[in-house]
C-alpha cells in the first residue's frame, strides 16, 4: 500500500503542470499559460511499491470559462527509459528526493494499473490519506476476457503501445482489439450518471470539484471497441 507523505515538493505538482501544460494538443487556455487549482483525483497503488501513481485533476481558469483537466502522473525515482518526450518535469521531495514526473499515459505502471482497475482487480485510493479507499471513483468492465491477456495479472508484456493525444482525450491500444481513451478535458454528466458510448466494455468514472464549488461527476476513461475500416 502506498504511503502518503506530507512534506513539501520543489517545484510543487501544480508549478510543473502550469509549465507543461500549454505543450498538450487538448490544452485550450491562455497563451501565456494556465491559471491552476487543484480539484480532486484519486491514487493507484504500483504492486511493485516502486512509482508513486497519481490522477490529478485541476481547474485552469485562464480560459473565457473554466477548464477541468484530468491529468494521470507518476513519479519515480529514477529517470524512466526511452520516456524522455513524456517528462513533466523534476522536483525534490522532502522525504524521497528528487523525483521524476511523467504523463501517466506513457507509463506502463500507470496503464497496467488503470486496467486491473477497469476490470476489478486494483482499488482506487484516497489521493491525500494512505490506505484509505476512494469509494467515489466507480469501475465498470463487460468485455470477453482476462485484460491481462496473461491471467495472472501481469499486464507489462501487452501494454506497449505508443499514447495519441487528441483534441480532448489521449488513447492508446488495449488488449482483445479494445482502446483505452482517458479523457484529459473532463465534463460533468449532467444529472451526475455519464453517458456511456454504444462501443465501451468498460469505464473509469470519479468526483471533482469546479471552479464554482459545486461536486461534479464524468468519465475519467473508457475502455472501448477498437474501430475497424
Amino acid at each position: 500500500m502506498a504511503v502518503i507523505h506530507h512534506t513539501t515538493v520543489t517545484p510543487t505538482k501544480l508549478e510543473l503542470l502550469t509549465t507543461w501544460l500549454p505543450t498538450r494538443p487538448w490544452y485550450g487556455g491562455a497563451a501565456d499559460g494556465p491559471a491552476l487549482t487543484k480539484a480532486g483525483g484519486f491514487r493507484l497503488d504500483d504492486p511493485q511499491g516502486e512509482v508513486g501513481i497519481e490522477f490529478m485533476v485541476v481547474t485552469d481558469a485562464s480560459g473565457p470559462e473554466p477548464t477541468d483537466y484530468l491529468v494521470p502522473l507518476t513519479y519515480r525515482g529514477a529517470p524512466l527509459d526511452g520516456a524522455e518526450g513524456a517528462l513533466v518535469g523534476t522536483m525534490e521531495h522532502g522525504v524521497l528526493g528528487r523525483r521524476w514526473a511523467y504523463d501517466g499515459c506513457h507509463d506502463p505502471v500507470l496503464v497496467t494499473q488503470l486496467l486491473a482497475l477497469v476490470e476489478g482487480r486494483a482499488q482506487a485510493q484516497d489521493q491525500n490519506t494512505s490506505d484509505a479507499p476512494d469509494r467515489e471513483v466507480t469501475r465498470a468492465y463487460t468485455g470477453a476476457g482476462d485484460l491481462s491477456g496473461t491471467g495472472a495479472g501481469d499486464l507489462s508484456a501487452v501494454v506497449t503501445t505508443t499514447p495519441v493525444d487528441g483534441r480532448e482525450a489521449t488513447e492508446l491500444a488495449a488488449p482483445h482489439d479494445t482502446v483505452l481513451r482517458l479523457h484529459r478535458v473532463l465534463h460533468p454528466a449532467a444529472d451526475g450518471r455519464p453517458l456511456l458510448p454504444r462501443e465501451a466494455v468498460g469505464h473509469v468514472a470519479g468526483t471533482w470539484q469546479p471552479a464554482d464549488g459545486s461536486r461534479a461527476r464524468g468519465l475519467f476513461a473508457v475502455l472501448h471497441a477498437a474501430t475497424r475500416t
